[in-house]
């Protein structure tokens, strides 16, 4: 009789495990949500935008920290560990690599393997200026601020949600078809309002918008390379201030997230003023922003330091 009650007991409380095991799904969440990491602010915005009410998104990165500097706490470890899937891109962050490497390896979407990434930018030269020597981390990772490439990683990313959650495959692929519209209107809106400029020059204090530039016909001028905060030499400082002068550039740009002191400098030395051209690698907390608003916000920059018609 013991045999049996205590049969029955193991019993129940293995229909009990597996009920909420079924309960919480894929993601391990007792709510039906998939549960995602993201990386930094414009993939938490991807999978939120993807994938809706049917996911819950963490994102790795503080509001309005520098992302690339990302250190993993603990309990981040653990949501690595214990997430459906982690968006992130290679790369960019070292030490999300390396916790993706050692906890989520087999559930983790790599966003910079969706397209090939641009190379790093060579840094504009004058004559009698040498560059110097900029530490790039590789491939240039500022991939979402072309909006046509987000929409990519969008769709791919539905493809993999759909994977991890096959009931509401369709859920995902109209998120992204949904994103993708309101992507391809932004594309529009950019090209439309940088058509008729008087330059086409953008002097950067970092070299974020290469895929900005690429996709609208712009040159970036950048005063560093893709290291936000490597300190530029004076040589490099010289060369870009001539390059400045030489195209009347009326504003050089500064970063939300970066301290401004060098574009300020250099704004005072050649004439012009500055103006933040936000690469939305982290937003501002308590903003209101966001991808698509910040977006809008440097078209109107840009048009108005080219002196766009």
């Amino acid at each position: 009789m013991v045999r049996r009650t205590l049969a029955l007991l193991i019993a129940g409380a293995a229909m009990l495990a597996s009920a909420v095991a079924c309960s919480r799904g894929p993601a391990g969440r007792s709510d039906g949500k998939i549960a995602i990491v993201a990386a930094f602010y414009p993939l938490r915005f991807v999978a939120d935008q993807v994938g809706g009410d049917a996911v819950a998104v963490t994102d790795l990165a503080k509001p309005g920290a520098e992302p690339h500097d990302l250190e993993l706490e603990p309990h981040q470890v653990r949501q690595l560990a214990d997430a459906a899937l982690v968006v992130y891109l290679k790369g960019f962050q070292p030490a999300v690599d390396e916790g993706v490497a050692q906890n989520a390896a087999g559930r983790a979407f790599d966003v910079a393997a969706v397209e090939p990434l641009l190379d790093p930018p060579e840094l504009d030269r004058v004559p009698g200026a040498e560059p110097e020597p900029v530490a790039t981390g590789g491939k240039d990772p500022h991939v979402w601020l072309d909006p046509s490439r987000l929409a990519t990683i969008g769709d791919r990313l539905a493809d993999r949600l759909g994977a991890v959650d096959p009931p509401r495959a369709q859920r995902y692929r109209d998120g992204a078809a949904a994103l993708r519209q309101r992507l391809g209107v932004l594309g529009e809106e950019y090209t439309a309002g940088l058509r008729t400029c008087t330059r086409r020059e953008i002097v950067t204090s970092h070299a974020a918008f290469g895929y900005l530039a690429d996709r609208f016909g712009l040159t970036q001028i950048a005063i560093n390379g893709l290291v936000p905060e490597a300190e530029p030499s004076p040589q490099r400082l010289a060369a870009v201030a001539d390059l400045a002068r030489r195209h009347r550039a009326t504003t050089i740009f500064f970063e939300t997230l970066v301290s401004p002191k060098v574009a300020e400098s250099l704004a005072r030395e050649v004439g012009a003023t500055t103006a933040v051209l936000n690469p939305i690698e982290g937003l501002e907390p308590g903003s209101g922003d966001d991808y698509f608003s910040v977006m809008r916000t440097n078209l109107a920059t840009l048009r108005t330091a080219l002196g766009c018609s």
